[in-house]
């Protein structure tokens, strides 16, 4: 399998600060992928760079062949950890929205996964616990048909039994000529999900590869080596 994605020698300096220094990956199509490491690591800045909301300082992101721009946001599906969607709307308002702004929305999909994830399509956002929102965005954004979804801190706010359905959500939208990459710090519940892992440790890769193989060599769960790395 082709490499999807791929990220070569990558920095990204805002004013003094470096949120990321020289990071270089390849990632898989048709794999599921950790993007692990705590708040501030550099995580949330190196999805932005690839769905191409920030500009690379220096080096290359490319996907399907193709430098970032405005032709691979169209297959880039990003969901940010910050609240994107409007108070007032109600859902039924935001699926009109989507239809209007992404040519791959899937109706009829994003009405299951909203089922299955229990929400009601009749409220208002702003009516919406914080699980609740959470799992609207999961939905939106694996609702479009692209090549590459992002999910930022996923679990974020998310109890432990509605953590189960949204990670049964996620493995549903998976295709062996797509991307699925999750950051997060919660690791836990989750790495039983990932094909490959990534630790981002003070803006540069600490430690990449297949999650399987990683256990063996280690000899310790993903869990354990994330306590290691960050200890």
């Amino acid at each position: 399998m082709s490499n999807l994605l791929e990220i070569k020698n990558l920095s990204k300096k805002y004013f003094n600060k470096t949120a990321l220094e020289n990071v270089s990956l390849n990632f898989e199509g048709g794999k599921i992928y950790g993007l692990l490491g705590p708040n501030g690591s550099g995580k949330t800045t190196l999805m932005k760079v690839v769905a191409g909301l920030h500009k690379a300082s220096s080096g290359e992101v490319s996907i399907n062949g193709q430098p970032v721009s405005y032709k691979t946001k169209a297959i880039v599906s990003y969901m940010p950890t910050e609240n994107f969607l409007t108070d007032s709307f109600k859902i039924n308002t935001i699926i009109d929205y989507y239809k209007d702004m992404y040519s791959d929305f899937d109706k009829k999909k994003f009405l299951e996964l909203i089922k299955k994830l229990d929400v009601d399509i009749n409220t208002k956002v702003s009516a919406l616990s914080s699980g609740l929102a959470a799992k609207l965005k999961i939905a939106l954004t694996l609702s479009r048909d692209a090549a590459i979804y992002m999910l930022d801190e996923p679990l974020n706010g998310i109890d432990i039994i509605a953590r189960d359905a949204i990670i049964e959500t996620i493995v549903s939208c998976y295709d062996e000529n797509k991307i699925i990459i999750i950051s997060s710090h919660i690791v836990d519940e989750i790495e039983k999900l990932f094909d490959g892992v990534v630790f981002i440790k003070n803006s540069t890769v600490a430690l990449s590869g297949g999650a399987e193989e990683l256990r063996i060599e280690r000899q310790m769960s993903i869990e354990n080596l994330y306590k290691e790395i960050y200890k």
